[in-house]
């Protein structure tokens, strides 16, 4: 399996009360059928995913398999604390309809999870699991980074065909790269590096700005591949500033009011999270107006 292209972590629409509104999920799903995203993540970190409950998390999946286009791939982010848990909703997101998993790194017992630890618990998965996985590296929300040599150990295995690496760090991308036994993907997690990881052989990306800017995400990669660097490079500095926005400084929230901006139906975040201050808002339109992304 070989992934090419962009994928949102998709944002989850939640009502005012805290409900999921599945509604608003699918019509946001509809509306990016018309972008050229590859596919979708469902239960990300920016899908507000460790704030639902596994009947929400399965809905969420069917309502995406539902409402996605033909040929999208659907990934699911299925990784729980024990491997136990996450074997099993890992092959309910298959019956499902998911045809990746996404793995979170377990971490809330971060000094036991050395590289043994890791190695056995994604290999139990692997065996186990009715679909192929990924990893997912990011340690901004689980202080724990995978070691390189897990990926080296990890990446011969047949059901495990590559890894969300989150961080940013261009020269750890390249020592995964390096490591990673062949058809081994790393998958590029932040719009920041985008276009320098295109330049090192990078394929496919699952990002938040993919949310709100899908059209001008996918097209920093049509660029690169049509030869013309110089546009590519260029879009992407210009969007670079509406990510720091949307993930670093403002968040989900940002994020959300982002993507209602561009005609999407964000919703509300759910508690403990906060729904952002008018001032807040007030900045995140004059960045994306800077960026070109609320022409007309």
């Amino acid at each position: 399996m070989h992934i090419e292209g962009v994928i949102p972590p998709m944002i989850t629409p939640f009502t005012k009360s805290g409900e999921v509104d599945y509604e608003a999920h699918a019509a946001n799903v509809e509306k990016w059928n018309d972008t050229g995203l590859r596919g979708y993540l469902v239960l990300g970190s920016n899908s507000e995913a460790v704030f639902l409950s596994e009947q929400e998390k399965l809905r969420l999946i069917e309502e995406t398999v539902e409402a996605a286009s033909v040929h999208r791939l659907i990934l699911a982010g299925t990784g729980m604390e024990s491997t136990r848990e996450t074997i099993h909703l890992t092959n309910l997101a298959a019956e499902k309809g998911a045809h990746l998993a996404l793995l979170l790194t377990p971490a809330y017992y971060a000094g036991k999870m050395d590289a043994a630890a890791l190695i056995r618990h994604y290999e139990r998965i692997a065996e186990e699991s009715d679909i192929p996985i990924l990893l997912y590296n990011v340690p901004k929300y689980t202080h724990l980074n995978v070691p390189v040599p897990v990926v080296r150990e990890l990446s011969a295995h047949p059901n495990i065909v590559g890894m969300k690496d989150s961080t940013g760090n261009i020269a750890q991308l390249l020592q995964f790269q390096a490591a990673a036994a062949d058809g081994y993907q790393v998958l590029v997690g932040t719009a920041s590096i985008w276009y320098p990881a295109l330049t090192l052989g990078c394929d496919a990306a699952v990002m938040a700005l993919a949310n709100c800017a899908p059209e001008a995400c996918v097209k920093v990669q049509k660029l690169f591949l049509e030869d013309r660097r110089e546009e590519a490079e260029e879009l992407y500095r210009r969007l670079v500033p509406v990510n720091q926005a949307v993930t670093a400084t403002y968040g989900i929230a940002g994020l959300k009011y982002a993507c209602s901006l561009r005609g999407y139906q964000g919703g509300y975040v759910r508690s403990p999270l906060a729904e952002l201050k008018e001032e807040e808002k007030k900045a995140i339109r004059g960045i994306l107006e800077a960026a070109s992304l609320l022409d007309g």
